[in-house]
C-alpha cells in the first residue's frame, strides 16, 4: 500500500499520479443528499436494526474517512475479507498472495442511510472500473468488491450496481460476493485519516483531495 511516513519527494509524485479514484471513465455523479456528522465518531453501542455491509474500494484508509462521516453510520472498522490465510497481517496483504481484499465492515442504521445510499456512497469514491488497481495502489487487495450480509443486500446491491452503470464509460468490475470471515486490521490502520492527516504525506495529497471532491470535510 503505502509508507505511513512519505517524504516530500513522493509527495510530490503522488499528487499527480495517486488518487483513490482515477476518475477517467466517470462521466457524471450522483451523490446521494446524506446528512453529515458534526464529527467522524464511530457509535458507542450498536442499536438493533442495524446492517452490517463490507465494502472494498482500494486503500482502506481512503473508504473509512469517507463513511466515518456520514450521518447513521454507526461504526466503519478496517480490515480483511475474502482470502485463505487466516487471521492475515498487513505484511502478508502486501505479498499479495493471501486472496484478501481490503474492506471497511459497515455498519448502519437503514432508516437514516439505506443501503443504497451506501453504495451510491461507494460508487462514487473510486473507480470500479479499474480491476485491482485504485491510482497507484496496485494489487489484488484493492480490488472493487461488495461482500453483502444478506440476500436482500445482494439485490440492493445488483440493483444499484445497475444504475450505476450509467455514470461510467467502462463496465463496471466490482465483486459482488457473499460475506465471509472479517479479520480486522492492526490497530493503526483504524480511523487512520483523522488521527494523521496532519503529519501523513498520503493523507495530504490523495485522502483530503478526495474529500473535498465529495464535498466532505477535510
Amino acid at each position: 500500500m503505502k509508507p505511513v511516513a512519505i517524504t516530500a519527494l513522493l509527495s510530490m509524485f503522488l499528487i499527480g499520479a495517486a488518487s483513490c479514484q482515477d476518475s477517467s471513465s466517470q462521466k457524471s455523479s450522483n451523490l446521494p443528499k446524506t446528512k453529515m456528522k458534526e464529527f467522524a465518531a464511530d457509535a458507542k453501542s450498536i442499536p438493533e436494526g442495524s446492517e452490517t455491509i463490507s465494502l472494498g474500494a482500494g486503500c482502506f484508509w481512503c473508504v473509512e474517512a469517507v463513511y466515518q462521516q456520514l450521518e447513521g453510520v454507526h461504526s466503519v472498522v478496517s480490515g480483511y475479507m475474502g482470502g485463505f490465510v487466516p487471521n492475515p497481517t498487513y505484511e502478508q496483504i502486501c505479498q499479495k498472495n493471501t486472496g484478501h481484499v481490503e474492506v471497511v465492515q459497515v455498519v448502519f442504521d437503514p432508516k437514516k442511510v439505506p443501503a443504497s445510499d451506501i453504495l451510491a456512497w461507494f460508487w462514487e469514491l473510486h473507480d470500479p472500473t479499474s480491476k485491482d488497481q485504485q491510482g497507484a495502489d496496485k494489487g489484488p487487495q484493492y480490488r472493487s468488491a461488495v461482500f453483502y450480509h444478506s440476500e436482500e443486500q445482494k439485490k440492493v446491491t445488483e440493483a444499484s450496481m445497475k444504475a450505476a452503470q450509467k455514470l461510467f464509460t467502462k463496465p463496471i468490475v466490482t465483486e459482488v460476493r457473499k460475506a465471509e470471515k472479517f479479520w480486522v486490521a492492526e490497530d493503526y490502520h483504524q480511523n487512520f485519516y483523522f488521527l494523521n492527516k496532519k503529519k501523513n504525506g498520503y493523507c495530504r495529497v490523495v485522502i483530503q483531495p478526495k474529500l473535498l471532491k465529495l464535498r466532505l470535510k477535510d
